[in-house]
C-alpha cells in the first residue's frame, strides 16, 4: 500500500510540473517534494492524526523541502511548493461538497464545505508558517553574522 502511495504521489506531483511548465531537470524534485508530502500526510492519517493537522504539517514539510531545493538549485521556490502541494489539494472533497449541494442535500453539503475550507486553509497556513520561519532564521543568521565582525 505505501509503495502504491509513494509512486503515485511522486507521478501526480512531477505530472503537474509537466502541465506548470517546470524546468525537465526540475522534475525529478517536484516529483519527490510532492511525495515526501504526501507520505507525511498519509502516515499521519493512518495513524489516527486528524486530516486538518496532517494536512498542515505537510505543507509545511513541502514548504521547506521547497526552500531547499529552491536555493540549492536556484530555482524559483514556485516551482517546488505548486507541483508538491498538488497531493494535499481536497479535490475530491470538493467535488462531493458541490455534488451535495446541486443534490439538495444541504446539511452534507455544508459539512464537507466547511473541511474543505479547513484543509486550504491549512495547506496556506503550512506554506506561510515555513516562509514565516524561514524569513526568522535568516535575519537570526545575518544578526549573528553582524555581530562576530
Amino acid at each position: 500500500m505505501m509503495i502504491a502511495q509513494l509512486i503515485t504521489s511522486f507521478i501526480a506531483s512531477a505530472a503537474f510540473g509537466v502541465i506548470f511548465n517546470v524546468p525537465k531537470n526540475s522534475l525529478l524534485q517536484c516529483g519527490f517534494v510532492g511525495m515526501l508530502g504526501w507520505i507525511l500526510y498519509f502516515a499521519l492519517v493512518e495513524n489516527e492524526i486528524n486530516s486538518i493537522i496532517a494536512t498542515l504539517a505537510s505543507a509545511f514539510i513541502v514548504a521547506v523541502i521547497s526552500q531547499y531545493f529552491a536555493k540549492r538549485y536556484k530555482t524559483p521556490i514556485t516551482i517546488f511548493n505548486v507541483s508538491g502541494i498538488i497531493p494535499l489539494v481536497p479535490g475530491g472533497l470538493s467535488y462531493d461538497a458541490m455534488k451535495h449541494f446541486v443534490g439538495n442535500d444541504f446539511y452534507v453539503a455544508v459539512q464537507l464545505a466547511a473541511k474543505v475550507f479547513m484543509l486550504a486553509g491549512a495547506i496556506a497556513m503550512g506554506l506561510i508558517f515555513a516562509e514565516v520561519m524561514n524569513q526568522l532564521v535568516t535575519k537570526y543568521n545575518r544578526r549573528k553574522v553582524r555581530l562576530r565582525s
